[in-house]
């Protein structure tokens, strides 16, 4: 299973990455896309869109299944990447480089409560 060990994770399957602007980005795990299979659709947030923490905030369509992405922390949409929108097959290519939506916390240092990937490997496999 790829984990990359510098970023958090939810049980829900969503990556977090926290960047110098302190804003997060999100993304859904290898493990989430591999599950699903072959990606053919992806609803994204909209900029300035407001969510609680374990609010969903998109749905990720394959031709398998669909599934909802939840907001790993509560904040405010900043930005959501057209790329995955345009092509949802980045995802099932890379699901660390293909991010789904930048988000700013309302309070950051709730990033402590996320997985960090041992944690997550571990509940992944529950």
């Amino acid at each position: 299973m790829n984990v990359p060990a510098n970023l958090k994770y939810t049980k829900s399957h969503e990556w977090v990455r926290a960047e110098p602007d302190d804003t997060v980005t999100v993304g859904i795990t290898d493990h989430a896309q591999d599950l699903l299979g072959d990606l053919v659709f992806i609803d994204l947030p909209e900029i300035g869109a407001e969510f609680a923490a374990e609010q969903e905030v998109a749905v990720v369509e394959s031709v398998k299944a669909a599934a909802d992405v939840y907001a790993p922390l509560a904040g405010v949409v900043t930005e959501f990447n057209t790329a995955v929108a345009d092509a949802p097959e980045l995802v099932n290519q890379d699901a660390y480089a293909a991010w789904l939506f930048r988000m700013k916390p309302t309070n950051m240092a709730d990033m402590d409560a996320l997985l960090d990937a041992a944690a997550y490997i571990a509940s992944a496999g529950e």
